[in-house]
């Protein structure tokens, strides 16, 4: 069993009292998992108020004041130490055989039109063979595809965009690659959360929350990273919905400037 200390600070300068929601805590499904729970913290100190949305995601509500507000959280999770399982074997679906509430995640959403690019999905992807292969033949071309960058980031960037572009972050990639999904059929849904450099070699760049996905294959729902293209240890659930729109970290109602970004996780010693 390997030990993971993961957390999050984000410091904002705000012009007034600004009501805001994070979702920045470990995904529900993973708190039996911490041996140290990932409590959401504020300097300064304010009221928070709990509740979890329609994805099932924890979300916190507050109201940040005038001035200089940092949010994080800090903890320590159990892992199994064992990269992503991957099962090129799984079986797609028929529509028709789909549970009523996977079908949410075949329809077009935000950032993910597959209205505009149905056709093309189905022009790229027609010819591999159905289920977790022709997943992977998505994640295959989409890794290929678009070349990753900091500075490509763009917060209004939609998969039809970054279909033209060839550019983007993580974010930009699963939303490629979950309308790829979608239009060919498979329900796809989008992932955030923390993705570790654990196991892989040297150099490692600054830390930041990741962007994955799910799709739903032979009765379960199974990740794929369409960015790193390969499995990968640490990979911790924050929140799950259609695409990035349903689960931002911070979502604030008011201007603000963000003055200060750090993320964390990385192997602890055994206690």
């Amino acid at each position: 069993m390997m030990r993971i200390q993961l957390g999050c600070e984000l410091t904002y300068d705000f012009r007034q009292d600004t009501p805001m929601i994070a979702l920045l805590n470990v995904h529900y499904s993973l708190v039996s998992m911490l041996e140290v729970p990932d409590r959401l913290m504020t300097s300064p100190s304010v009221p928070i108020e709990s509740y979890r949305d329609g994805f099932g995601n924890w979300c916190s509500r507050l109201t940040a004041p005038a001035g200089r507000f940092s949010i994080g959280a800090n903890g320590v999770i159990h892992s199994d130490g064992l990269p992503d399982q991957v099962d090129l074997s799984a079986a797609q679906h028929r529509v028709e055989d789909l549970s009523s509430d996977t079908l949410v995640y075949l329809l077009g959403s935000r950032y993910c039109e597959t209205d505009r690019l149905s056709e093309e999905a189905w022009r790229l992807f027609a010819g591999t063979p159905p289920g977790a292969a022709r997943v992977q033949a998505i994640c295959d071309y989409v890794h290929r595809h678009v070349t990753f960058g900091y500075e490509h980031s763009s917060p209004t960037r939609t998969a039809v965009e970054t279909y033209a572009e060839r550019r983007g972050v993580c974010r930009d990639f699963t939303h490629l690659a979950i309308t790829f999904c979608r239009c060919m059929n498979i329900p796809a849904r989008y992932c955030t959360g923390y993705v570790s450099d654990i196991g892989l070699p040297p150099p490692y760049e600054p830390m930041d929350f990741a962007a994955w996905m799910e799709v739903f294959l032979d009765g379960g729902w199974r990740t794929f990273d369409p960015r790193n293209n390969s499995p990968r240890i640490g990979r911790v659930l924050i929140a799950r919905g259609r695409d990035a729109a349903d689960v931002p970290l911070t979502h604030t109602f008011g201007p603000n400037d963000l003055a200060g970004f750090r993320v964390w996780i990385d192997e602890a010693p055994q206690a």
